[in-house]
């Protein structure tokens, strides 16, 4: 393991938009390609990685319930949408001669193996990227749960939480010009100001199990590296 790295094993979690690039819908393949360049980099140099991905990019659940479908349904919906984002990752790391293995709450025997937690260290602990799909495999619970879930479950070092912008900050920086950006927080403090970093079981549940999380941008090229040497890329939530 190359000292250079602050963090031995880790979960990245990506949101389904963060594969949907500008297009804003579905998968681009230009911007899976390029995150797959960035992690195979990483993980030629022994850091474990996990990943829990999204799938807002093609389906929300909350956005289905909230136009009068039934909110278990159109999570399960939302569940579905996350493998194909896990199958279009694992084709991007493949390529750059990463090997990987998506792992599925929901049973998908052709496409996935069944998420087993022993079988996901063992597949880490062998240099392999473990792309978890379908979060929980419960409704209601969502990939920032299933994130906090999976990171305490593989006993990670920490949450890296890639967004569109550099960190936390105490408002909204895309209304407010003044927004201050915090370069470390409490996640007691992110819970009582009500800072929307991942929603609150997420954060009680990394809070509870002392896992501190990377909240960074990951627009920018080489901060998923940056941050794992514990530059100061984005905010530290511990």
């Amino acid at each position: 393991m190359a000292n250079e790295y602050k963090y031995d094993r880790v979960l990245l979690k990506l949101s389904g938009e963060a594969l949907a690039g500008d297009q804003g819908y579905g998968i681009d393949p230009k911007v899976v390609d390029d995150l797959a360049e960035e992690i195979a980099e990483i993980v030629h140099d022994g850091v474990q990685l996990a990943v829990v991905v999204g799938g807002g990019n093609i389906f929300r659940g909350l956005a289905g319930s909230a136009e009068g479908m039934d909110r278990s349904q159109a999570d399960y919906i939302g569940m579905l949408a996350t493998v194909m984002n896990a199958l279009a990752l694992q084709d991007a790391f493949e390529r750059h001669g990463i090997f990987s293995r998506v792992q599925s709450a929901i049973n998908m025997q052709e496409v996935s193996e069944p998420y087993i937690r022993r079988r996901a260290i063992r597949h880490l602990e062998k240099g392999r990227v473990v792309i978890l799909a379908a979060g929980t495999g419960n409704p209601y619970f969502t990939t920032d749960t299933t994130a906090a879930l999976r990171a305490c479950e593989l006993d990670v070092d920490c949450v890296m939480k890639a967004t569109k912008v550099d960190g936390v900050y105490d408002s909204d920086p895309m209304k407010n010009p003044d927004a201050q950006r915090f370069d470390h927080i409490s996640y007691m403090d992110v819970l009582s100001q009500g800072l929307h970093v991942m929603d609150a079981t997420a954060t009680s549940l990394c809070m509870d199990n002392d896992v501190p999380m990377i909240v960074f941008d990951l627009t920018k090229p080489g901060n998923i590296k940056a941050a794992l040497q514990g530059e100061p890329v984005g905010t530290v939530v511990e």
